[in-house]
């Protein structure tokens, strides 16, 4: 009982429930492991009396971060203050980080008393600072219930409320009991992508164009967002991760396993992009390179090769030692030096950490002991030591976020209402930048995962060490704060990896099956606000990865801070009926639509079986494939049943390139606010990107987007393909500005 308690009050469950009429007690071994991870010892009984009878003890007055939502009725930590407590909130300084803007703003000074007639909500607009002190009465008693009418309760007279922001909150009672806490005040949504739009979803190292060093770049993210939003009236491209991946022999290909997610991996850079680029006096070692560039495309799009991933760095990053030996004009060291500032100390840990890399390896838990602090003498003096290439990996981030603006500006400049969607993993390597730069945010010894489930009876592990929830909160989300700002900065929209890490995550203890892992809690509250507030700075949408176990309520509330969720065709039945295919009007709104993602088989796989077949040969069967096909032809017969009522299939059976159509004309049927088109369904491929549950029996997150046969298509290949332009038909909402191939605008 006492451990049990103890775990509830850090948050970390000692049962869960696989399905609602299932319980599965969690193992007290692993409870003991993850509240060390959390700082806490229950080694012994003795221990856990202990620390239950300090945390029992232990009074606060207010929680480490304390979220107000605009128009919306105080938290309880506040409207719970005891009558005649001051309030003084200190507001966050205007302006970009690095630049702020003015004198800081006058702090917002406030009494809590007693009850008093109720007054409406200020009229002050949101964001508009208030400047002075102000002495009123409470409207109504600290602590009374919220009306339970559809109207919203109004907000005490004595609360002024502050700008959107975080900004440091003081609270002293009239018993002289003080308390400190970060104020996370956010606006009640994201803002919302335009109404009913399309686009592509694609991985970016797949989409090789004529020009490509062996992998697509972000001059082809841009060239395509230029196109599909002139041509077929696309509102945006959702890209996978970009975030810096950990180098290594070979660099593992997974784009959700990097490094860091505060900042993109420069081998997305378009070299000939770059405007120093033409001034290198060495035309004849970057003609080399470029010959080089165009044996590895070559070898992909022709010979049958992968993409290496490795090989295509080596070859940028000596062009990029070649490019960064150009001085820069006045005008483009000034954006440089502003880059610097903004990005501050989370850039140069990430330069320090790369060119550290270079030399000692890249896990830093190999480094000698004096490099594995980020703030010890001994780095200080490596950061001195290898100060060139520490800004050589500075330039390299400003260069890569550079293109990245550059590809949302030619989204936006051809008419695309979102633009580029960012994704953002869920977690990151344990050896790379950030575990090394935030030590103190991470739980070491911990790896996130999956419980099992009817899909993976042995649950996952994924590897990725999660944020400590209540450094998180402690620090005033400091880092998530940060991670989100870096992200949302050249995006049109943000795509969330298993969103429902917002509010819970299955941890998995160092040395133990994800069967012995246990879910952690998180305060949903906090980072829902810091997503909705950096979000609103931004003026960006969010989609969250919501697939999966999904816990009771988080959809809902989710969809009440108007974070779109994401639906695939194939999962959606009415499973609380008769499990059927969900009817397109049945379908949810806020959501992006789509056939599938990169996890899973193609359409055309799909509608043929082929991923079953492929599942077989790779041993991935759990039962005969004779089994598996009857029960896959079943599942599609039943929805290629449903697009035929529907006169959605006039080709009737048989045409698979019509089925494909025939799938999106139903996306299209469905009220979605987004519907995504996977860009290798548009020419046939049917092979996934990334086959869950293997390793080296599949090359995963290495091939180019290819035909029905097989072939790779190049860029410039795919839009002009007659079966993409039948395909987008469907879905396109108007007339094109520039005409198909082979036609002629009138």
């Amino acid at each position: 009982m006492g451990l049990s308690r103890l775990a509830a009050l850090h948050g970390v469950a000692t049962s869960y429930s696989p399905s609602p009429d299932v319980t599965v007690s969690v193992p007290d071994d692993t409870v003991i492991a993850v509240l060390a991870a959390l700082g806490v010892d229950a080694g012994t009984p003795a221990d856990v009396r202990k620390c239950l009878a300090a945390a029992e003890s232990r009074s606060r007055l207010l929680p480490p971060t304390v979220v107000v939502w605009a128009g919306e009725p105080l938290p309880p930590a506040l409207a719970g203050l005891p009558p005649g407590s001051t309030v003084t909130v200190e507001p966050e300084p205007s302006g970009p980080p690095g630049h702020p803007v003015g004198r800081p703003p006058a702090p917002l000074s406030m009494r809590a008393r007693a009850a008093a007639p109720a007054a409406p909500p200020p009229t002050t607009a949101p964001g508009d600072a208030a400047e002075g002190s102000t002495d009123v009465p409470a409207s109504d008693a600290p602590g009374a219930p919220a009306a339970q009418d559809s109207a919203p309760a109004p907000l005490p007279a004595w609360w002024i409320p502050p700008p959107h922001g975080v900004h440091r909150m003081h609270v002293r009672t009239p018993d002289n009991r003080r308390a400190t806490a970060t104020l996370v005040a956010a606006p009640a949504r994201v803002p919302q992508p335009p109404e009913r739009t399309h686009g592509f979803l694609v991985q970016l190292y797949s989409l090789l164009s004529a020009r490509s060093w062996g992998m697509g770049d972000l001059g082809d993210l841009a060239d395509l967002a230029g196109w599909a939003g002139r041509s077929i009236g696309s509102g945006f491209v959702q890209v996978n991760p970009l975030h810096a991946a950990v180098p290594g022999e070979p660099t593992d290909p997974s784009p959700y396993r990097p490094s860091s997610r505060r900042f993109p991996d420069p081998v997305h850079l378009h070299i000939e992009s770059i405007p120093e680029y033409g001034h290198v006096r060495d035309r004849a070692a970057l003609d080399d390179l470029r010959q080089d560039a165009a044996a590895l495309s070559e070898a992909v799009l022709n010979k049958g090769a992968l993409i290496d991933r490795d090989a295509v760095w080596e070859l940028k990053r000596q062009a990029l030692e070649l490019v960064v030996q150009v001085p820069l004009t006045p005008g483009r060291r000034a954006d440089y030096c502003d880059f610097l500032a903004e990005q501050g100390q989370a850039l140069e840990d990430h330069a320090l950490w790369c060119a550290l890399a270079e030399v000692h390896g890249p896990d830093w838990h190999t480094w000698p002991e004096a490099l594995r602090d980020p703030r010890s003498p001994g780095t200080a003096r490596a950061r001195s030591e290898l100060l060139d290439r520490v800004d050589f990996h500075c330039r390299l981030a400003w260069l890569t976020a550079t293109q990245l603006a550059a590809a949302q500006r030619a989204a936006e400049d051809a008419g695309m209402g979102v633009g580029i969607v960012h994704d953002l993993a869920v977690g990151v390597h344990p050896a790379g930048a950030d575990t090394w730069a935030q030590q103190e945010a991470f739980a070491h010894g911990m790896s996130v995962g999956a419980p099992p489930d009817a899909f993976n009876a042995r649950g996952q592990d994924w590897g990725l060490p999660p944020w400590r929830p209540d450094v998180l909160a402690a620090t005033g989300y400091a880092a998530y704060r940060g991670l989100l700002r870096g992200l949302l900065a050249r995006a049109g929209a943000l795509r969330i990896d298993h969103v429902m890490g917002l509010f819970r995550l299955w941890w998995v203890p160092e040395g133990r099956p994800p069967t012995d892992g246990t879910y952690v809690a998180y305060d949903a509250e906090a980072m829902l606000a810091v997503l909705v507030l950096e979000a609103h700075r931004a003026q960006a949408a969010v989609v969250g990865e919501d697939l999966g176990t999904v816990a009771p309520g988080v959809r809902e509330a989710l969809s009440r801070r108007g974070v779109l969720g994401t639906s695939v065709l194939w999962f959606e039945r009415d499973w609380e009926g008769d499990g059927r295919p969900l009817a397109p009007e049945k379908w949810r709104r806020d959501c992006l639509a789509t056939a599938t993602t990169h996890d899973l088989p193609s359409t055309a796989a799909r509608l043929t079986g082929d991923h079953v077949t492929l599942r077989h040969r790779l041993g991935l069967l759990t039962r005969s494939l004779e089994e598996e096909l009857t029960e896959d032809a079943t599942d599609t017969a039943e929805w290629l049943a449903l697009l035929a009522r529907l006169r959605m299939l006039p080709e009737g059976d048989g045409d698979e390139e019509a089925a494909v159509r025939a799938v999106h004309r139903f996306l299209r049927r469905t009220p979605a606010r987004m519907t995504g088109v996977w860009l290798p369904d548009t020419v046939g491929d049917r092979r996934p990107q990334n086959l869950p549950g293997t390793w080296d029996q599949y090359p995963n997150w290495r091939l180019p987007i290819a035909d029905p046969e097989g072939h790779p298509v190049t860029l410039e290949e795919i839009t002009a393909s007659p079966r993409l332009h039948a395909l987008m038909e469907v879905l396109r909402p108007r007339k094109p500005r520039t005409a198909p191939p082979g036609e002629r605008r009138p």
